[in-house]
């Protein structure tokens, strides 16, 4: 047989040939559910078109998927999988956790923001980071630390200022309030510093309000980098010096020098006091073994980034909810006053005993985090080739998404009511809160990497909350409609939340 006549024998196993060694296997292929898969772009059109009201548009895509989970590759570009299934959060945070590291990609997008700090750390650099804030947030010491910090700053600052608020008749933004509440706060119980951002006008440094707004450019530029369908886009941007990594090189000079001040300062007074015992846990993670400045300055970024944005982001969606809701309101006030009173109501803010009897108001917070989680979606990134318990295939070096605020709004997971703010539904027959499982109610992260500051959060949230409604009404001056719904790397509310303020002793007249 002649070689040049083989091509020609060989053309009818083609076929067989491509079904057997080249035919894409189906499992493997992604999965659109519902949404049209372009020539060579594949569902990115949709992506790009969608990414200014990304929650909106893939809450809708989950409700309409059978699996709640969306999975998509585009030639050239990382491919990704998005779920708001339970029992895929569960495979990814805790059944197959050792293949969902936080990854390469993801890190390297958040090194010069959070360095090598705990939120931005995989393998055993992870793992000791987790094991020292673990030992100390287990101190009831700390605990006692945070409730003494949030009731100064609630005391001295913010119900003074809801009250000349209220007085002068003006409009709050609450959303400002409460951020620069939570600053001041985190600051305190992190490193032992006021900044003093909640003060009375002239009182603040200016260090601090510009920190203030360097921190925020540097979340939305970070948010960038994570929604741009090609993840190394920014670093051209860098390196051309355009917007928005322009400005996060400014953002990144001010957070820097600002943390390394606070780092600087503390070593100082540590020798010159011979290394007195502080409360602080900037105090008490150097005190846990040896550090380098630049990794005591990744402690001060990654847990102001804890500390300010998500309590703050709660507690503002849970007012203007509240404000919605008069009844809810009315049983929170009721509650408060009656533990209040059966505690004997003398301190000005109530004890830890008085706010874990709070099972309202526990639950009405739950609720709001439920819907408007501060972390709407968390994002990691997948080692090795995998099927999520649905059959979506992830591929190796994905990046695998679950994101909280859909799920909120999945009539399989919550029931019919799901888009209603029900704080009963996360209470027992006796009125005692009852929590679900966390893979669930993912909004403080599960698994090995939950939350380890979830009680002290709640401590803070309940404690604003309580001081507050006990005190005064807030009404929602911003008109009619949804507040607009910004996605940084905490859900914040576009415009803020213009609230008018009254006391209750003029309500009730």
């Amino acid at each position: 047989m002649e070689l040049s006549s083989l091509p020609l024998l060989l053309l009818p196993l083609l076929p067989l040939l491509y079904f057997l060694y080249l035919r894409p296997d189906p499992k493997r292929q992604p999965r659109a559910h519902g949404l049209k898969v372009y020539p060579i772009l594949g569902t990115l059109p949709h992506f790009v078109k969608n990414q200014d009201r990304f929650l909106e548009w893939y809450t809708g895509v989950m409700q309409a998927s059978p699996t709640h989970t969306l999975a998509f590759k585009v030639p050239g570009l990382t491919g990704g999988a998005i779920t708001a299934d339970p029992a895929c959060v569960e495979h990814i945070l805790k059944a197959n956790f050792a293949n969902y590291p936080k990854g390469e990609l993801q890190v390297s997008m958040l090194d010069d923001f959070l360095g090598h700090g705990i939120f931005n750390s995989d393998g055993e650099q992870w793992l000791w980071q987790r094991k020292a804030a673990s030992y100390e947030f287990n101190k009831r010491s700390l605990r006692n630390f945070v409730v003494d910090a949030v009731r100064f700053e609630v005391v001295e600052r913010l119900l003074p200022l809801l009250d000349r608020a209220g007085r002068d008749g003006r409009t709050l933004d609450v959303q400002d309030v409460l951020e620069r509440f939570a600053f001041d706060n985190i600051c305190r119980v992190a490193f032992g510093e006021d900044p003093a951002c909640l003060a009375e006008e002239g009182m603040a440094a200016p260090q601090s309000a510009e920190f203030m707004a360097a921190f925020n450019d540097a979340q939305n530029a970070v948010m960038a980098r994570f929604m741009s369908p090609a993840k190394w886009l920014w670093r051209v941007k860098r390196l051309l010096g355009m917007e928005p990594e322009r400005r996060m090189r400014s953002a990144l000079a001010t957070i820097h020098g600002y943390a390394d001040k606070i780092v600087r300062e503390r070593k100082e007074r540590g020798e010159a006091a011979g290394l007195v015992s502080r409360d602080d846990f900037l105090s008490r993670f150097a005190a846990a073994g040896e550090h380098n400045d630049e990794s005591l300055r990744d402690v001060v970024t990654n847990f102001i980034l804890a500390g300010r944005d998500t309590t703050s982001s709660a507690l503002t969606w849970f007012f203007w909810l509240v404000s919605t809701r008069p009844d809810v309101e009315d049983k929170i006030l009721r509650e408060v006053r009656a533990v209040r009173a059966s505690g004997g109501g003398a301190a000005s803010t109530p004890s830890l005993d008085e706010l874990r009897e709070m099972h309202y108001l526990h639950a009405a917070i739950t609720e709001s985090m439920r819907l408007y989680p501060p972390v709407p979606a968390d994002t990691h990134s997948c080692k090795e080739d995998d099927f999520l318990p649905d059959g979506t295939f992830v591929g190796k070096g994905w990046l695998m998404t679950y994101c909280a605020f859909a799920m909120a709004r999945l009539e399989g997971v919550w029931g019919k009511d799901c888009e209603e703010f029900r704080p009963e539904r996360w209470l027992d027959e006796e009125g005692a809160f009852r929590a679900e499982s966390p893979f669930k109610y993912a909004v403080f992260h599960a698994g090995p990497r939950m939350c380890l500051g979830k009680e002290m959060a709640y401590i803070q949230m309940k404690s604003i909350a309580a001081c507050v409604l006990e005190r005064f009404s807030l009404r929602y001056a911003g008109g009619e409609g949804h507040p607009r719904l910004i996605m940084s790397l905490t859900l914040r509310m576009g415009g803020g939340l213009p609230m008018q303020v009254k006391s209750r002793t003029e309500v009730a007249s």
